[in-house]
């Protein structure tokens, strides 16, 4: 397939049962607003939101779906849940996702993504409804090399940190639940199709999180502060959330319809332009945020990170036909424009909604 695909297909996602773990973190709540928007009938399933605001409570999603309150670390409710829900769409978004928890706490991190994942596939085995899998992880579950290139998706796994192993391990579970239990050469029987998903350091409104670069402007910027920057060199490829949300909902699209091509590792990720060093990210928020927004270098960087990371889409572009359509300066401004009305009590629940409707105009745009 080598035409771009102008959206979501509202004839997979009308009236759709889909399960969705992680809806009370930040990816998960954008998507869990946009299936519903399409159509679909979405059982959220997770933890408590960790963070204090956020998303969850802020855009009103609970409204929009149904809310279930979960741990993916728990084998036995987590496949009463999906069975008694009997989904035809898995997307687990789950996840311990930040590295230096990962530090403090990495058995949390090892049992949430590696057993945490290895529980969801096993309980979607006992749940015959199941069409579709998309098993998120991360750009981070590369064997990080520090090269100017993009990995692709054939590259070696790894994993310097807790967290970003655990994400390895993840790939290598669904990896293995794929060619155990639904393997394409054997679709006909199971007709089910598992496909992982990778994508890069994803931003938007609504995110909270602690130790990530935007929230921590965000946080800084409505105090007065001078925010703390610790790796202004460091490379990532930025993107809003909703550009990887695509590719998961059009991956999910693609399994739902049978193609067993799908049924693979995929990496979303953003033009090679919009690879910007965090110097870049931060100076552009300074100039969109104004009102004397400020930053300064810190002396005590803190545990290792990645300094170059970078991923080739290529082959989401060619075979899902799926492509990044929201340039970082746009998305810095969407973000802006999100914390602020946030700050000022304005309905963030219609501005999100607003915002997933302004992005499928992009897809729609040649």
């Amino acid at each position: 397939m080598e035409a771009l695909v102008a959206g979501p297909d509202p004839a997979v996602w009308q009236g759709r049962r889909v399960f969705l773990t992680g809806h009370t973190g930040f990816k998960g709540g954008w998507m869990a607003l946009w299936l519903a928007k399409l159509g679909a009938n979405v059982r959220g399933y997770a933890l408590d939101p960790y963070t204090t605001p956020n998303l969850l409570t802020a855009a009103r999603i609970g409204d929009a779906i149904e809310d279930t309150r979960g741990d993916i670390n728990n084998l036995e409710a987590i496949t009463a849940s999906m069975t008694t829900f009997a989904p035809e769409i898995v997307i687990h978004m789950a996840a311990q996702p930040l590295v230096r928890l990962s530090y403090a706490d990495p058995l949390l991190t090892y049992k949430t993504n590696v057993m945490g994942t290895a529980h969801v596939l096993e309980a979607v085995r006992k749940t015959p409804s199941v069409r579709a899998v998309v098993s998120v992880t991360t750009d981070k579950c590369y064997e990080n090399k520090e090269w100017a290139w993009g990995y692709r998706e054939t590259d070696p796994l790894g994993g310097y940190d807790p967290y970003s192993s655990s994400k390895a391990c993840a790939e290598l579970v669904t990896a293995a639940y794929r060619q155990s239990f639904f393997n394409v050469d054997t679709f006909a029987d199971h007709r089910c199709g598992i496909a992982s998903a990778r994508a890069g350091n994803v931003i938007g409104g609504g995110d909270w999180s602690e130790d990530r670069l935007l929230p921590d402007l965000v946080r800084g910027f409505l105090h007065g502060d001078a925010v703390r920057i610790r790796r202004p060199n460091s490379i990532r490829p930025w993107q809003h959330v909703l550009e990887p949300l695509w590719g998961y909902i059009r991956l999910a699209e693609e399994l739902y319809k049978g193609n067993t091509a799908a049924a693979s590792s995929w990496n979303f990720g953003p033009q090679d332009d919009d690879a910007w060093p965090v110097s870049r990210i931060v100076e552009r928020m300074v100039a969109v945020w104004g009102d004397g927004a400020k930053w300064v270098l810190d002396a005590a960087p803190g545990a290792h990170e990645a300094g170059y990371l970078k991923l080739d889409a290529s082959k989401a572009r060619a075979e899902l036909g799926w492509r990044p359509s929201l340039r970082m300066d746009t998305t810095l401004e969407w973000l802006v424009q999100w914390y602020r009305a946030h700050a000022a009590g304005d309905d963030v629940h219609a501005l999100t909604l607003k915002q997933i409707a302004d992005y499928e105009a992009l897809l729609r745009t040649p």
